[in-house]
């Protein structure tokens, strides 16, 4: 029943989801107003960002890790204190942030074991959608993208999906 579901949202603005949907324009017409009881009641996390890939945006709620892995693990904390809040048997995780610039491929993506030695050496060839694909990935939560750039798409993220059974 689509009652059932619950919400939760990372981002680098700290107003609820009303106030992001209603200035955005991204819910259109009376959509937003009809919806505004439900959207005004989802607070977003911080953000996992990085100015390098959203060249117009500037994040202003944004988590604070000095490692890429630390950023990982608080995106981790945050999916566990939301299914444990909200007694969610099951999560999906679907990126819609901003399309991230363009990247190929490269040595860090080739495997999950380079990949996490990347997270901890704050590798700049991870994006931050990456990182969100790794901590759901880590958690077995299935991880979709919303969005056309380079995210759960790299061999790293392949095998850690197959190695959990998370579906991408």
């Amino acid at each position: 029943n689509l009652s059932d579901f619950e919400y939760c949202t990372w981002d680098i603005f700290p107003q609820n989801c009303y106030e992001v949907a209603k200035n955005s324009k991204v819910v259109f017409g009376d959509l937003v107003e009809e919806l505004k009881e439900e959207l005004s009641a989802i607070r977003p996390y911080k953000a996992v960002f990085d100015q390098n890939y959203v060249k117009n945006l500037t994040g202003e709620h944004t988590k604070n890790g000095k490692t890429k892995m630390d950023l990982a693990i608080e995106l981790m904390r945050d999916i566990e204190t939301f299914q444990k809040e909200k007694r969610c048997d099951r999560l999906v995780m679907i990126w819609c942030g901003s399309t991230e610039i363009y990247k190929k491929k490269s040595a860090v993506h080739s495997s999950l074991e380079a990949f996490e030695k990347g997270l901890q050496n704050n590798d700049s060839d991870i994006a931050p959608s990456m990182i969100y694909a790794y901590a759901a990935l880590k958690l077995g939560i299935p991880y979709a993208n919303g969005a056309p750039n380079l995210s759960a798409d790299i061999p790293a993220l392949e095998t850690l999906a197959e190695k959990t059974g998370s579906p991408t």
